[in-house]
C-alpha cells in the first residue's frame, strides 16, 4: 500500500468536483496501485500517459464567473450528479452533461421598458441631438479658460451682493422701481417738480461741467449713426441711478462716461438707456458698486482710471454716504483720487440748516418727529444731533417709499473734502438756483423747453411741489 499522501487524500475525498488538470490529482493519481507510481511532470509530457485525454474539455461556463446556469439546469446536474462516498476515497463524481443556456437580461422595478434602450435613433432624432447642448454643458461652457487680465468682470456676471441693513433697503427700493418710458412719465402728480430738479441738474452741469470738459485732454469722435462730432471730456456719475442725466451728458458732447451704481438692476437700465440713444453717442461703461465702502477699482479696470475724470457727478445721492465717517471718507476718497487737478465735483444734497430747523420747531409732545405736506415727509427717529448717522425716513410722492437717509452737516463736509483736495466753489439752494438763472437767456429757454414752466412763464409746480424742492441745495467743488 503506498504511503500515505494528504494532498492526494484531500483531493479525492473533497465533495468539491476537481479538474484533472490540477497538477496535485495529475501527479497523485494512481490508475494502479501495483504499478510504480510515476510522479514527475514527465507523465504529463509523455504521449503514451492519456490521462488528459480522459478529462472533460473545460467548458466556458466552468470559468466565466458571469455565467448564469438556469435553476432548471443547475437542479437538474445536481440530482444526476451522485454525492461523493466517504468510504470509497478513488471515486470522483461525474461531471453533468446539461447543456448551459443563459437567462435572458431582466432587471425588476425598472423605469424604462426593456425594448426602448434597443430602439435606434431615428435621422431626425440623430440631426436634434449632434449639436444638442444641455444645462450642465452649457454651465461648463459659460466657465471657459481665459488668460489672466486686468479686465473685472461684468456686473452681470457675478452673483449680486446681498444688502442687509438701512443699505438694503435702499437698494431694494431703486431695484424695485420700475423704469417708465417718457409718455407714462408725464403723468407723474409731481412732474413739474421732476422737471425742476432736471433743470436745476442741467444748470449744474452747464455751468460748472462744460468748462471742465472744455479743458480736458480726452478727446475724440463719437461712435454711432449720424453725423461724426468730436467730443471731449470724461466723467463720472456716482450714483448714476437709472440714467436719468444720460441725455444731459450727451448734450454736453462728452466723450466718455462711467457710471456706477449700488443698485444692480438700476445700473442695467442706465445700461440700456445709453444703448437706446439715439445718433452718435459717448463710451460708456457701468458697473454696480458701493461707492461708499469699495474702491472703484474693484469694479472697473485700472488701465481705464489710469487717465482721471474731469467732472464727477452726484446727484441726490451723497447723503446715503453720511451714516458713518468711514462711508463719507470712502465716497470722498472715490472722488478726489480719480478727478484730476482742476476738475469739478458736482452734486444736490438735502439742506441740512432746513431740516434741524423743522425738527428744532416740532413740539416736545409731538407722538412722530415729522414734518411734510401732500408731497413729501420727513420723520426723524429722534432729536439727537449726530455729526454722522443722524437718520430720517425719507418718502416723496411717486418718487422714494420711506426709505432711510441722512443728515449733511455742511461744514462738516466741507472741512472733509478740503481733506482730500476738494474745495467749494458754489452752493446755492434750489431756490436761489432758480432766481439767479431763471433771466439768463440759455437756462431762460431751457425752462420752456423742459416743462418747467410754460411760454407764459406760468410753473408746472404747485405750492406742496415748491416746498419740497426747496429742501435741496446745489453744490460745486474744485480739485486742488
Amino acid at each position: 500500500m503506498p504511503a500515505f499522501d494528504p494532498v492526494r487524500d484531500a483531493v479525492l475525498n473533497s465533495p468539491v468536483q476537481r479538474r484533472a488538470t490540477h497538477l496535485s490529482v495529475l501527479l497523485n493519481h494512481d490508475d494502479d496501485a501495483n504499478q510504480p507510481r510515476q510522479s514527475s511532470i514527465h507523465s504529463l509530457l509523455s504521449p503514451q500517459d492519456d490521462a488528459l485525454a480522459a478529462v472533460d474539455p473545460l467548458r466556458r461556463s466552468s470559468m466565466d464567473i458571469n455565467h448564469i446556469s438556469p435553476p432548471e439546469s443547475r437542479r437538474q446536474s445536481f440530482a444526476e450528479s451522485p454525492r461523493p462516498s466517504s468510504s470509497s476515497a478513488d471515486s470522483v463524481p461525474p461531471r453533468s452533461t446539461a447543456s448551459p443556456t443563459s437567462i435572458p437580461y431582466n432587471p425588476r422595478n425598472r423605469i424604462s421598458k426593456a425594448e426602448s434602450v434597443l430602439i435606434p435613433l431615428t435621422p431626425s432624432e440623430i440631426e436634434k441631438y449632434k449639436n444638442f447642448r444641455g444645462e450642465g454643458a452649457t454651465r461648463l461652457s459659460a466657465k471657459r479658460k481665459r488668460a489672466l487680465s486686468d479686465e473685472p468682470e461684468p456686473s452681470d456676471a457675478r452673483p449680486g451682493k446681498r444688502h442687509t441693513g438701512d443699505v438694503g433697503v435702499v437698494v431694494n427700493h431703486y431695484n424695485t422701481r420700475p423704469d417708465v418710458g417718457v409718455v407714462q412719465r408725464l403723468e407723474s402728480p409731481i412732474i413739474g417738480l421732476k422737471n425742476f430738479n432736471n433743470w436745476v441738474k442741467s444748470v449744474l452741469i452747464t455751468r460748472f461741467g462744460h468748462p471742465a470738459l472744455e479743458r480736458s485732454v480726452v478727446t475724440g469722435s463719437l461712435s454711432g449713426p449720424g453725423r461724426m462730432r468730436m467730443a471731449r471730456g470724461k466723467v463720472l456719475d456716482m450714483g448714476c441711478g437709472k440714467g436719468g442725466d444720460m441725455t444731459k451728458w450727451a448734450k454736453a458732447h462728452v466723450k466718455e462716461l462711467f457710471g456706477a451704481d449700488i443698485a444692480a438692476v438700476s445700473v442695467d437700465q442706465a445700461r440700456s438707456r445709453w444703448e437706446g440713444l439715439r445718433g452718435p453717442r459717448f463710451d460708456a461703461t457701468f458697473a454696480a458698486i458701493d461707492c461708499y465702502t469699495e474702491p472703484l477699482e474693484k469694479a472697473f479696470p485700472p488701465a481705464k482710471l489710469a487717465q482721471p475724470f474731469d467732472v464727477v457727478s452726484m446727484q441726490f445721492c451723497m447723503h446715503y454716504a453720511f451714516e458713518t465717517i468711514q462711508k463719507a471718507r470712502c465716497m470722498l476718497d472715490n472722488v478726489s483720487r480719480h478727478l484730476r487737478s482742476g476738475g469739478v465735483f458736482i452734486g444736490t444734497i438735502p439742506n441740512a440748516d432746513l431740516l434741524l430747523d423743522h425738527l428744532d420747531s416740532t413740539p416736545p409732545d409731538a407722538e412722530e418727529l415729522s414734518f411734510g405736506n401732500s408731497v413729501y415727509k420727513i420723520t426723524f427717529e429722534n432729536r439727537e444731533r449726530l455729526v454722522f448717522g443722524h437718520k430720517y425716513w425719507f418718502f416723496l410722492q411717486d418718487a422714494v417709499e420711506n426709505v432711510p437717509e441722512y443728515v449733511v452737516r455742511w461744514d462738516n463736509f466741507v472741512q472733509m473734502a478740503a481733506e482730500h483736495g476738494l474745495f467749494p466753489i458754489y452752493k446755492e439752494e434750489f431756490h436761489q438756483v432758480f432766481q439767479e438763472h431763471q433771466e439768463i437767456p440759455e437756462f431762460k429757454s431751457l425752462l420752456v423747453r423742459m416743462k418747467v414752466v410754460d411760454d407764459e412763464g406760468a410753473s408746472a409746480m404747485d405750492e406742496d411741489q415748491w416746498e419740497a424742492a426747496n429742501i435741496y441745495i446745489a453744490f460745486a467743488f474744485e480739485k486742488r
